[in-house]
């Protein structure tokens, strides 16, 4: 029973934390139809900011300002490496995001040297709890209410506010909303705001469990997020939510037993056999192209 509930809180937990980044790739894929592949990174990015900043600075100033450099870092990534390239081939932008991935992960490499650095200690999250006589921390049992409230907060945003509204009409018809005057430039730089806002909070949640960062870190959470979203149907913000969590429980499982080597490949081949079965994931929409 305590391995269970072991299991059980630590997948839910996980899926959380790739549900932070899931939503990322959902909502940019929303609009514009790219896959950010540099949205892994900036979550990477995040923690090591953490680490210096905290070595500088008290936590409660440290914790603020990750989340204000990498809402930074969000937009000046869309700014240079996107926003150019609007109107150009999608091919042209999906190579310039693989570009921006690999530029983040070697100026990481540069700066730590490739050397694994230690993530800061975090007050209270990073403190064990016993929950049905399994131990675990507090982090664990945050994370699923904390992206909860989030994605709520995002809904409410979606729905109830202009900002929603025009990334909700630029999702549906790109030109279109340029021609009504809605700023598309304006609604892109928010989705990558916002973005990169829950990439940084997942990347707390999740440094604070894997307290080991390299320049490489982002890549298979990431990954795995990305596959959430098409899992959940990309573009859709509940499905990426889903996604995650299903996949974060089953790999916590698969961890927990004789076939841990296939935690990694499961993911994958889930994500095939969705592409298969119903390419337009969970709660994808069917789009059919005007001739």
């Amino acid at each position: 029973m305590e391995f269970f509930v072991s299991q059980i809180l630590s997948g839910i937990s996980v899926g959380g934390q790739y549900a932070l980044i899931a939503i990322g790739y959902t909502m940019v894929y929303g609009i514009l139809r790219l896959i950010n592949f540099a949205h892994g990174d900036v979550f990477m990015v995040a923690g090591l900011m953490m680490i210096y900043l905290s070595a500088s600075v008290p936590i409660y100033i440290a914790i603020p300002l990750v989340l204000l450099l990498t809402v930074l870092l969000g937009f000046t990534i869309e700014s240079a490496a996107y926003k150019p390239l609007r109107d150009a081939p999608r091919m042209s932008v999906m190579i310039s995001a693989i570009g921006v991935s690999y530029l983040l992960q070697n100026l990481a490499l540069y700066i730590t040297g490739g050397q694994p650095t230690q993530y800061v200690t975090i007050p209270f999250i990073s403190e064990s709890v016993t929950i049905f006589g399994a131990t675990t921390k507090w982090v664990t049992l945050i994370t699923p209410v904390l992206v909860l409230l989030l994605v709520v907060a995002l809904s409410m945003l979606i729905q109830h506010t202009k900002v929603g509204m025009a990334m909700r009409a630029v999702s549906k018809d790109f030109e279109t909303s340029r021609l009504m005057g809605i700023k598309v430039n304006t609604v892109i730089s928010a989705t990558f705001v916002i973005g990169s806002f829950l990439a940084a909070v997942g990347s707390m949640l999740y440094f604070t469990n894997y307290p080991t960062v390299v320049p490489t870190s982002g890549a298979m959470p990431g990954l795995k997020a990305f596959v959430a979203a098409v899992f959940g149907g990309i573009g859709s913000v509940p499905g990426a939510v889903l996604g995650a969590f299903i996949i974060g429980i089953c790999e916590t499982f698969i961890k927990g037993s004789d076939f841990t080597v296939f935690s990694d490949a499961f993911t994958f081949a889930l994500l095939i056999i969705i592409l298969v079965v119903k390419p337009t994931g969970l709660f994808g929409e069917k789009t059919t192209d005007k001739v």
